[in-house]
């Protein structure tokens, strides 16, 4: 039987490598996020700090609520993303959610992280075989799901 602690855990490792990996992709293969990438990345930390303060809390379950609506959320994020990619005519490059984004504190203090540069549609070169969208929609899902048993589960 997984713990509690043991699950919210492995999700925030889980939620902060994914966000090892973007930074990897942009500043290493100089993939640019853009707005909807920037937006999965608030979700997947504030999943992460979810998951590691509910490790630890005397009421997991509060904190597993929440961190279950930010994966419900990325799940949304990245469904729009990839029915943007299957819509080559739609774009959310240059719009108000990119200058609206990339005006928040965390956008000015850490550009690096969470500035809105490129493009939806450069999303398409596959990452093990899967555009980036995919891979996150997956991860989202992954997490809903985790959190969501945590959730229903009976604890002896």
């Amino acid at each position: 039987m997984i713990h509690t602690r043991s699950l919210l855990l492995s999700i925030a490792i889980a939620a902060f490598g994914l966000i090892g990996v973007a930074l990897y992709l942009q500043h290493g293969l100089d993939m640019l996020p853009c707005p909807l990438c920037v937006i999965q990345r608030y979700l997947f930390i504030a999943i992460g700090v979810l998951a590691l303060i509910g490790a630890y809390a005397s009421k997991p379950k509060a904190l597993a609520t929440v961190g279950l609506l930010a994966a419900l959320g990325g799940l949304f994020t990245a469904g729009k993303h990839l029915w943007v990619l299957a819509h080559p005519g739609l774009s959310c490059g240059i719009d108000p959610m990119e200058t609206f984004l990339n005006k928040i504190p965390t956008a000015t203090y850490l550009p690096f992280l969470f500035k809105a540069d490129g493009l939806c549609e450069d999303a398409l070169a596959p990452w093990f075989g899967l555009s980036i969208p995919q891979w996150s929609f997956l991860w989202f899902g992954l997490f809903t799901l985790s959190l969501g048993w945590l959730l229903i589960r009976r604890v002896k």
